[in-house]
């Protein structure tokens, strides 16, 4: 488990990242989503984060296809806030995934292309998300649906910001 301020501290580099690419690279100069997807770095960081939806006898859902009729969130959710929850969720594990590890989601078998079903089915939930939204939610409707809009171009953004990582670990260290 990171401490509080190595989480801090990779917090702000996946901020800085996500702004810089997104901005100057994406043009996305908005600073909700942007902030969003940085915040959505850090949340992902973890492994339980990632897969953190479950079903009633407590296994781990790691479809995406089975996340919206299996998903247990909490006896205390309206049905429509639950659905909103689920569908948030499978937005955000789609854009990550699609965005930082598309190498993960290649064809399994042939004819099956799961990068392009994360990509509409992200999208698809966000939109979903967004109608089920009430006013004073958080994120607010307009921004869900703004990465759903925005999706492949966040998918793209993200892409480059790996790259960025992945040029910095191959850069030499000065001590």
């Amino acid at each position: 488990m990171l401490s509080l301020g190595a989480l801090r501290e990779l917090g702000n580099l996946f901020q800085g990242s996500v702004e810089q690419v997104f901005m100057t690279e994406v043009g996305i100069c908005d600073p909700r989503v942007t902030d969003y997807v940085g915040r959505l770095m850090l949340e992902f960081v973890h492994i339980d984060q990632i897969f953190r939806l479950q079903t009633v006898d407590g296994e781990v859902i790691r479809e995406v296809s089975q996340m919206e009729a299996q998903a247990r969130v909490g006896d205390h959710l309206t049905i429509e806030d639950r659905r909103r929850l689920v569908n948030r969720y499978i937005g955000d594990l789609t854009l990550f995934w699609t965005g930082v590890y598309p190498e993960a989601l290649r064809p399994r078998l042939a004819g099956a292309d799961r990068l392009i079903e994360y990509v509409q089915r992200g999208k698809r939930s966000y939109v979903i998300a967004s109608e089920l939204s009430q006013p004073g939610s958080e994120p607010p409707a307009d921004l869900l649906r703004r990465l759903s809009s925005e999706f492949e171009a966040c998918v793209h953004g993200l892409h480059l910001v790996r790259a960025s990582w992945e040029r910095l670990s191959r850069s030499p260290r000065i001590n």
